[in-house]
C-alpha cells in the first residue's frame, strides 16, 4: 500500500477536527494546514513502513516540505504521534460541549466518545495499536495520551456542570469513562476489530452502568 493511500481518501484522523477559526490570519491558517499535511503523512507512513523504518526525511517529502520545515513543528517523530492523540482530546471536548444539556455526564461522555470514534479506520486502529505495542518510546506517550484524554473529557464535563458539586462529579465521570475507552479499546483490537468502534463504545459504557446498578 503506497503511503499517500494509507489513510482513506476523504477520511481524515482526530486532529482533523480541531480547525483554525474563519477569523485566522492566512499565515496562521497555512501553518495548521503544513502541521496537518506532516501528520497525516507520518501516520501513513508509520502505518506502511513501521515507526523505525521512517525517517524524518521521508516524512518531510511526503508532505512536500523541507527537512527544517519539520522541525518547525515537531521535534521528533514521537512528537508527531503526541500531537496527533493531543488533537484527539480536543476533538473530544468539541464533541462533549456539542451533547444536549439534559443528557447525564455519563451519557454525554459516552455519546462523545461514540461521535469522536466514528472517525477512527478499524485497520489503522489495529496497525497503530501494533506500532505502539513494539516501540517502547511510543507505549509511554501511550499512557501519557490517556491522562490528557481524562483531563480533557473532565474540562468539557465541567464546563457542561450547573454548580460546584458537579465538579467533582466531572472528574470521577472522566476518570471512569477513560479506563473504559482504554480497557475497552485493548479489547475490542484483541478481538479482531470486528464490530464497529462506536458499538462498542456502547456495549463497554453499557457494562459500566451494569456494575455502577
Amino acid at each position: 500500500m503506497k503511503a499517500s493511500k494509507a489513510v482513506r481518501k476523504g477520511a481524515k484522523p482526530l486532529s482533523a477536527a480541531a480547525k483554525s477559526p474563519p477569523s485566522a490570519g492566512l499565515r496562521q491558517r497555512k501553518q495548521q494546514e503544513t502541521r496537518e499535511r506532516l501528520t497525516r503523512a507520518a501516520m501513513a507512513l508509520f502505518l506502511e513502513r513501521g515507526f523505525e523504518a521512517t525517517t524524518i526525511d521521508d516524512i518531510a517529502a511526503a508532505a512536500d516540505v523541507s527537512r527544517r520545515s519539520f522541525f518547525h513543528y515537531f521535534a521528533s517523530k514521537e512528537d508527531v504521534v503526541s500531537a496527533w492523540q493531543e488533537d484527539a482530546a480536543a476533538a473530544l471536548v468539541i464533541e462533549i460541549l456539542a451533547r444536549p444539556a439534559e443528557e447525564s455526564m455519563l451519557t454525554a461522555a459516552e455519546n462523545a466518545i461514540a461521535a469522536a470514534v466514528k472517525r477512527i479506520d478499524p485497520a489503522e486502529a489495529a496497525a497503530m495499536s501494533r506500532l505502539k505495542r513494539d516501540n517502547p518510546a511510543l507505549q509511554a506517550r501511550d499512557q501519557l495520551k490517556y491522562e490528557k484524554l481524562e483531563r480533557a473529557l473532565a474540562e468539557g464535563l465541567a464546563r457542561r456542570a450547573r454548580n460546584k458539586s458537579d465538579q467533582l462529579k466531572a472528574r470521577l465521570v472522566a476518570m471512569i469513562s477513560t479506563g473504559a475507552m482504554r480497557v475497552g479499546g485493548e479489547s475490542w483490537i484483541g478481538e479482531g476489530v470486528r464490530e464497529k468502534p462506536e458499538a462498542f463504545v456502547k456495549r463497554t459504557f453499557d457494562a459500566i452502568r451494569a456494575i455502577l446498578k
